[in-house]
This record gives C-alpha cells, structure tokens and sequence, in this order.
C-alpha cells in the first residue's frame, strides 16, 4: 500500500489499517486494493485498481531502464577488456571471466523484473525454498511453515533478498506467523550493515518479486541498513 504522498504501508490487509483511520477497505476479486476515508464505492474501487497498476507499472518500466543500463555498461566494459586483451595486453585476460560473470548477473535480473510468473501458485514448504535460495543460512523458523506462491518467483525473490542483505555472506532467517502472513527477517549473520552496493539488485528489485509477483509486502525500513522483513502469504 502506498499513500498519494509515497508512504507505504503494508501488508495488504483489512485487519491492518494504515494510521489515521478510520478507513474503509477498497476490496474486489478477493483482493485489497486500498483504504479511503470516505464510502467504498464501486468507483473508488476502481480508482484504486487503476492506481495500484499504474504504480507497478512505473516501478517496473524505471527498474527495468536502470538494470537495462547497468547492463549496457557491463558489457561495453567486458567488450573494451576483451579488445585489448587481444590487441597487447594479455594480463587483461585475467579479468575476462569475472566481467563476463558480471553480464550474466545483471541479465538474470533484467529477466527476473521483466518476465511474468508462469507458474501458478500452490502451498510450498518454506523450509524447501531455503534449501534452494539460501542452503547456507542460519534458520529460526517453524519446520511447518508453509507458503503460498509460484516456487520459482519463491526461490527467485528470497535468493535476491539473502545476496542483497548478505553482500555474499550467509544470513540468519527469523520467521513467525502473523495473521494470514508469515513475516521473515533477514539479517546478515556477520555485520547488520551488509547490504549489497548496486541498488537496483537489492530493495526495487526484491520489492518487485515480492509484491507484485507474490502478493506480499516488503519493509526495508524498520531496520535502516539492517535486516529486511518480508511478508508472505501463508497457505
């Protein structure tokens, strides 16, 4: 939820209103599009569904731009390194590898904001997930914990989260159930103030995955250069 003034406020629930109520829940299909202080009518619903995608649709076409940036740098450098590797300085050849990795990781996240989810959603084990996106990390989470959402966008948000809070370190997961939500904090296992350097691969990104892939919310402010907390839709 984000307020006309940039405020967010968060998770999308109707037993969670923002501060200065009192509101009335803008709902249809089965979702929470927004809060008004007036009467919830069909047309303020609809002005909320168009808001709320005209957001998303903002934030991911200026995501995409600076990823799509970001990339076009990495791989004029990677191009200039290869040149003079080739033309005289054979020591540049060292560096080849680690730019063309950086490439493929800035491509993956230009894929991960542009494509949809295909997957439908369906109950996944959370502690399966981490397994995947994060099998380095300490755990302190129910084993029953059990999540609703597409597995891939699943594996994809959390493994962007844990490298964003961890700068590459392992991290420690808290989780416990709140309402209909499982709320996980991510913090960095060594440091509190780990979090990666390039922005566009950390907070625009996983808030992307999580929100508007998955349906959740995420809040990177409660711990400023901290740990993170996500929200996840339980089964």
């Amino acid at each position: 939820m984000e307020s006309p003034g940039g405020r967010r406020h968060g998770p999308a629930d109707t037993s969670h209103p923002p501060p200065g109520g009192p509101w009335q829940a803008l709902e249809a299909d089965g979702r929470l599009y927004g809060w008004t202080s007036g009467e919830a009518t069909a047309t303020a619903v609809a002005h909320a569904r168009e808001e709320a995608q005209r957001l998303l649709t903002a934030e991911r076409a200026h995501l995409i731009q600076r990823l799509g940036h970001k990339l076009r740098s990495s791989v004029l450098a990677l191009q200039e390194c290869a040149r003079q590797a080739a033309f005289g300085r054979p020591e540049l050849l060292e560096q080849l590898y680690d730019q063309a990795q950086d490439v493929a990781r800035r491509a993956t996240a230009v894929e991960a904001a542009a494509l949809e989810p295909r997957d439908p959603a369906r109950s996944v084990v959370l502690g399966a997930v981490l397994n995947l996106s994060a099998p380095d990390a300490r755990r302190e989470l129910p084993p029953d914990a059990v999540i609703r959402g597409s597995e891939p966008t699943l594996v994809q948000a959390l493994t962007r989260a844990c490298e964003w809070v961890g700068g590459g370190r392992p991290v420690v997961i808290q989780g416990q159930r709140v309402g209909p939500w499982w709320r996980l904090q991510i913090s960095g296992a060594e440091d509190a103030s780990t979090r990666g350097s390039i922005a566009e691969y950390g907070e625009p990104l996983v808030r992307l995955l999580v929100e508007d892939h998955l349906g959740g919310w995420l809040d990177a402010q409660e711990f400023p250069d901290g740990p993170i907390v996500i929200y996840l839709p339980s089964a």
